[in-house]
């Protein structure tokens, strides 16, 4: 068909559509023409009103523009190890300190436990909450030097989350911004996990930390929002284990629902400051979990020479050296 019959028969569909059509030939940008128009620029100023007057085609798929704010990187910071290492924590440049030799000891069955575990299950075992029956017993301590020791391993990489949200640590201890973190997560549709999440010169340690104050956080980390945040946590990688630095159980109620969704659970006891009952006590909130552990902190010595912990199963109120 030539251009001539092309331009009759689109004139003939206009026409037969109700578009208005000027006497003379329509313009379209360049191809406006004077006079009489080329065949070409005929069928080209025809194709370009029918575009203007036609509906909008809503059934055709392509590919639409997103107007969602681009997602920042993922961010980045240096841990400062002679820091940490003034302050007691173990640091990958110092493998053989007193320190790393006792975290060694305590990490051991806690990574058994989540190798022997299902991440995917209503407690996954790579979820490790660290808490305290009372502020100050060196829980924070503990969780981080927990992370830290276990960001050594091989086969493992390691997720530390600033989970006590009134009094977050992790800023001082590791400079890490304090948001956006956890609870911008249980509080922002706009905000992707990946988005929250810092990485540090530490190879295979990452960190989640507290996020940007709210009124009702505790409420927040007692919520079932925060339980789906979490088992989606531990299920997102096989590998990882998910180090949960908790508020402490007696001074608080978060702590007690959060270490329903948690597979092991670490409970820090400074040593000649705690009171029994105290421990009593807390262990009474949380005796429906089924991998409970006590660390002994702050002991000046004990019996077994440069060994200055103190680890045991918690079962039946029998613990376990």
């Amino acid at each position: 068909m030539s251009l001539i019959e092309q331009a009759a028969k689109r004139l003939e569909e206009l026409r037969r559509a109700g578009a208005e059509l000027p006497g003379d030939a329509p313009t379209a940008g360049n191809d406006a023409v004077r006079g009489d128009p080329t065949p070409e620029a005929v069928v080209r100023a025809l194709n370009a009103r029918a575009a203007e007057t036609a509906p909008p085609d809503t059934h055709k798929q392509g590919p639409v523009e997103s107007r969602a704010s681009p997602r920042s990187p993922s961010r980045r910071v240096e841990v400062d190890f002679a820091r940490l290492k003034l302050r007691g924590f173990v640091t990958p440049d110092m493998p053989k300190s007193r320190i790393a030799d006792e975290f060694r000891v305590i990490k051991r069955p806690i990574i058994r436990n989540a190798l022997e575990g299902d991440a995917s299950g209503a407690r996954p075992r790579n979820l490790v909450m660290v808490t305290s029956a009372l502020p100050r017993e060196g829980k924070t301590f503990t969780a981080v030097n927990l992370a830290l020791s276990m960001a050594a391993e091989v086969d493992h990489t390691v997720l530390l989350i600033d989970g006590d949200v009134a009094h977050p640590m992790f800023t001082d201890l590791l400079g890490i911004p304090r948001e956006p973190g956890l609870l911008d997560l249980l509080t922002r549709d706009d905000l992707d996990v990946g988005d929250a999440l810092v990485k540090t010169n530490i190879e295979k340690l990452t960190v989640l930390p507290a996020g940007a104050n709210q009124q009702f956080a505790t409420e927040l980390l007692a919520s079932e929002q925060m339980a789906s945040l979490l088992r989606s946590l531990a299920s997102r990688y096989s590998d990882r284990i998910i180090v949960f630095d908790s508020p402490p159980l007696l001074p608080t109620t978060e702590a007690r629902v959060l270490a329903s969704h948690m597979g092991q659970i670490v409970m820090v006891v400074a040593a000649d400051a705690t009171t029994q009952h105290a421990v009593s006590q807390a262990l009474s909130t949380i005796e429906h979990c089924d991998i409970v552990m006590m660390m002994l902190n702050k002991a000046s010595r004990t019996d077994v020479g440069s060994y200055y912990g103190y680890y045991a199963d918690y079962d039946n109120d029998k613990p376990r050296r």
